[in-house]
């Protein structure tokens, strides 16, 4: 009878350790600028043999978004949870004080309280890494970056020493920048992207920093934030990088790090499989992640660590809420121990949604003042098919949207003064409405109906959003049930108001704007013909 007690206990035991593995180590491996449905993975053709590599061992999520469409807003909610119109930064404070409506986009920072995911896992036993771009701190010049020893990156000169060793300084005020902010390790950064005469892009360099992060750590917890420039720019001139392999974050250094596959074949593997040297990018950025793969096997470590290979947001409608292509990403999950293999979710979710399943699977609580505006997936690893969200909400600029699987609803919402520095010609409000963080792309300014007040779509049987639903009867509840939505979300703002939905400040009401459209698009015309003559 004792025997068969202990043989129960036994198998308790070790059910009770099956059920409760270890806290998971975290790699979010971010990737700039990436149009999903380039891969294999999502009906793509360009090669990305470790992508499909960790889709056959993971899970792949096919709808997946961000809620913001160019790359500091987005950084900021993947690295704190919250949406960037909840940002309490200096800059943002200044720029939209309590009252007023707010213009979410280039405008936010990473706030310096540690109310961030890198700063609570490392409270919490954890080593905290972040490598490569960084985007979510002042700009070169700013006042804030000036205070912290930062100096004004030099524009369109060419290499020199005295360029070297003020990129070295800029490197290392970064690093020092992102530890004061609770991480326990920085490495190799980009401050922000890579820019002209220096766009070019040294993967090698980062993923050297990401596989000493792992190595140094091997033995504890860790979370790690790694951030490569792929595939922003050089805009299907990858060979341009290829052959310019000592260009750094930090300048020039002296020789090649030999980490990855070397750089000639990058070429020969794209020219092999058929595909044009414009894709070169797209296997250059899946060698590193197969590096990563390859690491945390040799270490034996894989069964425990998740990695999130994602995006900052989609190549396509780059700066626009218009179409879900700008906040469409690519989502894939690689988890043994804790997740199910070759399995494709259609359930919605956001980038809000990380950094709050983080936490769940690692048993953090956060400190109670740390606003998360997200949900835990976690349900989701067992059952792909249970719905953790209704919708997905994102923001840039005047622009808020709504979308469920059937249906996205896009407002523009714009302020007494924007309207009023419009019809005066004011290039500040033009530039404001119009520009990459408005809202509006001017890739679909031409589009009358992308210009509407209210915008309502039937994504399934309108993929390419050309008929606006708003003004039709039969499709008032549902018009009604995501406007209800939308007021949900904009709740989480009570600073902030918008439109009609939370009305205050310098929020213009609905009618007010009806000349607004074919004012922004003269200007937009204008700037054409300015840039074809340049």
């Amino acid at each position: 009878m004792r025997a068969g007690l202990l043989f129960a206990l036994a198998l308790a035991l070790s059910a009770c350790a099956w059920a409760a593995p270890k806290k998971p180590n975290v790699i979010v491996f971010l990737v700039d600028d990436y149009d999903k449905y380039e891969t294999s993975v999502y009906g793509g053709k360009v090669l990305t043999p470790n992508l499909d590599r960790m889709a056959r061992e993971g899970m792949t999520f096919l709808n997946a978004h961000v809620t913001s469409t160019v790359c500091t807003p987005s950084r900021y909610t993947f690295l704190t949870g919250r949406y960037a119109g909840s940002s309490y930064c200096e800059e943002y404070q200044e720029l939209f004080p309590k009252g007023t409506q707010a213009l979410p986009g280039f405008n936010v920072e990473l706030e310096e309280d540690n109310m961030n995911v890198g700063a609570v896992f490392a409270k919490n036993g954890y080593a905290a890494g972040f490598v490569g771009k960084y985007h979510v701190g002042p700009e070169p010049g700013d006042a804030a970056a000036r205070r912290a020893g930062m100096k004004e990156d030099p524009k369109k000169v060419p290499f020199s020493e005295e360029v070297n060793r003020l990129k070295f300084t800029n490197e290392k005020v970064a690093r020092k920048m992102i530890m004061e902010r609770g991480f326990t390790w920085a490495k190799n950064i980009y401050w922000n992207n890579t820019k002209a005469p220096f766009q070019m892009h040294n993967p090698e360099w980062t993923i050297a920093a990401a596989l000493d992060f792992l190595e140094e750590h091997k033995n504890k917890p860790f979370y790690l934030h790694y951030c490569t420039t792929l595939l922003h720019g050089p805009n299907g001139q990858w060979f341009k990088s290829l052959d310019f392999p000592k260009v750094t974050g930090e300048g020039m250094i002296e020789k090649e790090l030999g980490v990855m596959p070397p750089r000639e074949t990058v070429m020969e593997r794209i020219r092999k499989a058929g595909l044009t040297e414009n894709e070169a990018g797209y296997l250059w950025m899946d060698d590193s992640l197969g590096l990563i793969l390859d690491k945390l096997d040799e270490l034996g470590i894989a069964e425990n660590t998740l990695v999130l290979f994602t995006a900052d947001h989609g190549s396509a409608n780059k700066g626009s809420l218009y179409k879900d292509r700008g906040t469409e990403v690519p989502c894939i999950m690689r988890w043994p121990a804790g997740m199910k293999k070759g399995v494709r979710c259609e359930e919605l979710l956001q980038n809000t949604d990380f950094v709050p399943t983080w936490f769940d699977l690692a048993g953090i609580q956060p400190p109670k003042n740390y606003k998360i505006d997200g949900v835990s997936l976690k349900s989701l690893f067992k059952k792909p098919n249970f719905p953790v969200r209704p919708y997905v909400y994102s923001e840039m600029g005047v622009a808020r949207s709504i979308k469920t699987k059937r249906f996205s609803y896009l407002t523009l919402r714009y302020t007494k003064d924007q309207v009023a520095g419009l019809r005066a010609g004011e290039r500040k409000f033009l530039r404001e409405v119009s520009g990459l963080s408005g809202g509006v792309s001017r890739a679909i300014l031409a589009k009358e109906h992308a210009l509407a007040y209210d915008q309502l779509y039937d994504l399934q049987n309108d993929p390419e959003t050309r008929n606006n639903l708003s003004g039709q009867k039969k499709h008032a509840p549902t018009l009604e049930a995501m406007q209800s939505s939308l007021a949900a979300e904009l709740a989480r703002f009570p600073d902030h108001p918008y439109g009609e939905f939370l009305p205050g400040g310098n929020a213009l009401p609905g009618s007010g704007y009806d000349d607004v459209f074919e004012i922004v698009r003269r200007y937009v015309e204008q700037e054409k013909k300015k840039g074809k003559k340049k």
